[in-house]
């Protein structure tokens, strides 16, 4: 059909299993993972333009499991809290919502309840999901399609990996008009009805329901300073957009204020879409010099960090430093360190430097950090530590279990730029950090009231 073939060409649509859809088929299956959102959503909407062309009914299938790596009881909190904003806006298009949990999570198995004549799915370029949609590939019985629905520009545009910004920055900009734009929301022009007898669960499920007995780690525990959820994403994006984006550009850097969107844990979990938040920004009433700062930071750097993430594949280790920075740090090897750390130290904010060990504690008991201190943080790590690997394994340890945006793109990309030097050019050389830029606690302090932040995160 061709409206089916004008979808399958579009250039956010990967076609991970090839074929014609089943005419036989009964619906067409969204298998929801990294785009946790029913509102402005590409995936969905091409799921729903293609049943709609195919005269059948769109189903939303999600099914949390706890086996991806550093997931915790901290992040399915987190994500559980978001689950009825998507059942509530599937109903309000009249879409199905199908939950399940492990051990019923298998995308498989559903399909052969449902019999679909094709599935759609979102991206994700982290390797453990890469993998599961590769595994799909290979057991559908039906075409699948995956869609690049949680950046403004799909990654595969832009070809290979990209180095820095500022050769990143040109190629954006040039495709930005063909993607910086609203996401239609199509009609479902056939509802869904629940085959009787299905299973599903509740969208209103507690947290206990959810993870009960899944082996989990469940010492990092959900936090008050964040809800999941598109409702709330979207609550926080009109805050910022009205209270904090005509001040961003000098407010960012100053963690005891706090002047960002501190959306991130929503653009992690995708229960906001970047495009919504652009476009956001884009017809606000601030500075457009402020616009620019801000946008510079969620398309450009994010979309580098997620660049960096597909086109890398040891992207959360040592390994994915610059030649430069391998060479100066190895010739660096050898220096005294002026104290070491152990990792259960840094977990537990017992170092000799305040500042470090007040970043150390806001990660821990509130599930995030400010920016400007994550750059400290890690490189003091690097600091502390017997050698840049140990470092660069202990900052993505702790990034990933304590932070609500850890096990991100964006996560692994700053610590890359902190200790290996990614994305960053060689500085003045100096002991233990070689060529790697360096921060200092003195530098770091007069920039924004470190008294006031230290105050703050005195204790846990």
């Amino acid at each position: 059909m061709e409206r089916l073939a004008q979808l399958r060409a579009d250039p956010r649509v990967t076609v991970r299993r090839a074929g014609e859809a089943d005419p036989l088929g009964r619906c067409v299956v969204y298998w929801m993972q990294r785009a946790q959102r029913a509102r402005h959503n590409p995936a969905l909407e091409v799921a729903i333009e293609a049943a709609n062309a195919l005269g059948k009914p769109v189903v939303v299938f999600f099914a949390p499991m706890p086996f991806y790596p550093h997931a915790n009881l901290r992040h399915y909190a987190f994500l559980a809290e978001g689950i009825a904003d998507v059942a509530a806006d599937c109903a309000r298009r009249h879409i199905g919502f199908v939950l399940r949990r492990w051990p019923d999570h298998r995308l498989t198995s559903f399909c052969e309840e449902v019999r679909p004549a094709l599935v759609v799915g979102d991206e994700n370029p982290l390797r453990e999901a890469e993998g599961w949609r590769a595994k799909a590939a290979r057991q559908l019985r039906v075409p699948l399609w995956t869609v690049d629905a949680d950046v403004v520009v799909p990654t595969l545009r832009l070809e290979k990996a990209q180095y820095a910004a500022r050769t990143m920055r040109p190629r954006l900009q040039r495709l930005l008009p063909q993607f910086l734009i609203p996401v239609p929301e199509a009609k479902a022009k056939h509802a869904w009805k629940m085959p009787r007898g299905m299973q599903t669960l509740d969208p209103r499920i507690t947290l206990a329901e959810l993870t009960e007995g899944w082996p989990l780690d469940r010492t990092p525990g959900p936090v008050s300073g964040f809800r999941g959820g598109t409702v709330e994403a979207e609550r926080r994006l009109r805050t910022f957009v009205k209270s904090k984006l005509a001040r961003y550009d000098p407010a960012r850097n100053h963690p005891e204020v706090d002047g960002t969107s501190t959306l991130s844990p929503y653009l992690h979990f995708g229960q906001i879409s970047p495009v919504r938040v652009a476009l956001a920004v884009q017809q606000a009433e601030a500075p457009e010099e402020q616009k620019h700062a801000f946008l510079d930071q969620l398309i450009t750097w994010r979309e580098l960090s997620i660049n960096f993430v597909r086109y890398t594949e040891d992207y959360d280790s040592f390994e994915c430093g610059e030649r430069w920075a391998h060479r100066s740090l190895g010739e660096h090897a050898a220096d005294a360190r002026p104290v070491l750390y152990g990792r259960q130290q840094m977990e537990d904010a017992a170092t000799g430097d305040e500042l470090w060990n007040a970043a150390e504690r806001q990660l821990v008991s509130s599930g995030w950090m400010h920016n400007y201190l994550r750059m400290y943080w890690a490189k003091k790590i690097l600091e502390w530590s017997r050698s840049p690997a140990e470092a660069f394994r202990t900052a993505v340890d702790l990034n990933d279990r304590y932070l609500l945006d850890g096990r991100d793109p964006n996560g692994y990309a700053g610590i890359a730029w902190a200790i290996v030097g990614k994305f960053d050019r060689a500085w003045g050389e100096r002991p233990i950090f070689g060529k790697i830029r360096y921060m200092s606690r003195a530098s770091t302090g007069r920039k924004f009231d470190s008294r006031r932040y230290m105050a703050q995160w005195a204790s846990g």
